[in-house]
């Protein structure tokens, strides 16, 4: 079991904590689950190097069954490492690339008409599957990136009055350059609201860059994607999403993800703040972050990890702050020192 070190807690607080965690330890049964996560971390780092946060981040959000935007320069694995979660997991995967004239039909679908039949049959699009990659999302105009809002949020899309359920698990992975903004349209807030984690992908370092050009340099194969296996079902994971709701979370972390989410409507530095959405994310995301490490109950430290993913892309900073340098994260951050971590 992880431990969590808090400087705030004095001894008997710490000593109390271990025997509330020894008390909860058998209530749900986590190890298949985090056996299996950790089986997945180990057929995705056959090919990628480094990125251990997006890694975990984005099975966070497999376990919370929400949506994923991971925005980084291009050349940083963004599309190859969700392409291998999704190889892992045995569900239907695909890519969709956004471009200036794709059209919400070329997503969702069309009603073509059959002339065997004498009638327009519904022709499913690309959205129909359990793991969709939508590789640079902000190139297409609003139009179309509005054609995700029903069926990211619903998991269900209605054409010509008939409404199709999308099978589950269903997942949505979106990708943007934040650099190149020629030919580019901006994620209305509402989309990105959709998102469970806004996910911020750095470059490796000199460790890890000597790696990446080495594992090029001795690999053999054409496709390196051919050595990542399949691991868990599509079942598997409905089962561990399943088990993640059932995650303990005490009354006080209730009142600590409120705190946390009304002083980013309070701050100064903030115009807009997050919304009552933003607090269930947060909750669902802490459970998952707990499941990742073994535990059945969340800690402060759960909370604190996926308040960045969680809240980055829904606050905006005042514009008076955002030319001064300020970013969305350090204001986050002086808002989880601010308030009190419950004992």
């Amino acid at each position: 079991m992880d431990n969590f070190e808090n400087p705030n807690l004095d001894n008997q607080a710490a000593v109390d904590l271990e025997k509330k965690e020894g008390d909860f330890q058998s209530r749900i049964d986590m190890i298949e689950l985090r056996t299996s996560l950790e089986k997945v971390k180990t057929e995705i780092a056959k090919v990628i190097v480094g990125q251990e946060d997006m890694i975990e981040h984005l099975l966070a959000a497999l376990l919370s069954n929400g949506h994923v935007l991971i925005e980084g320069v291009p050349g940083v694995a963004k599309t190859i490492t969700a392409k291998l979660l999704a190889k892992t997991i045995d569900v239907d995967f695909s890519r969709i690339q956004f471009t200036p004239d794709l059209m919400p039909s070329d997503i969702l679908g069309t009603s073509v008409f059959s002339m065997k039949n004498s009638e327009f049959e519904f022709k499913k699009g690309p959205i129909f599957s359990n793991f969709v990659l939508i590789d640079e999302i902000n190139r297409s105009p609003a139009k179309t990136q509005s054609a995700l809002f029903e069926v990211m949020e619903e998991r269900q899309i209605t054409m010509d009055g008939t409404r199709y359920t999308m099978d589950e698990p269903f997942l949505v992975v979106a990708t943007q350059n934040p650099i190149e903004h020629e030919g580019t349209y901006r994620l209305p807030e509402a989309q990105l609201d959709r998102f469970l984690f806004k996910i911020n992908v750095r470059y490796p370092n000199l460790e890890q860059e000597i790696a990446i050009i080495k594992n090029q340099h001795e690999s053999k194969k054409e496709d390196k994607t051919d050595v990542v296996e399949r691991v868990i079902t599509a079942q598997q994971l409905k089962n561990y999403q399943q088990l993640v709701k059932e995650i303990i979370v005490e009354s006080q972390l209730i009142e600590y993800i409120a705190k946390i989410i009304i002083n980013t409507r309070e701050n100064q530095f903030l115009y807009l703040g997050a919304s009552p959405r933003a607090s269930l994310a947060l909750l669902t995301a802490s459970k998952a972050f707990a499941a990742l490490r073994g535990r059945d109950f969340v800690t402060p430290e759960d909370i604190k990890e996926a308040s960045y993913a969680v809240l980055r892309h829904r606050v905006i900073v005042s514009p008076e702050r955002e030319m001064e340098g300020l970013t969305a994260d350090e204001i986050i951050r002086q808002i989880l020192e601010g308030i009190e971590i419950p004992r």
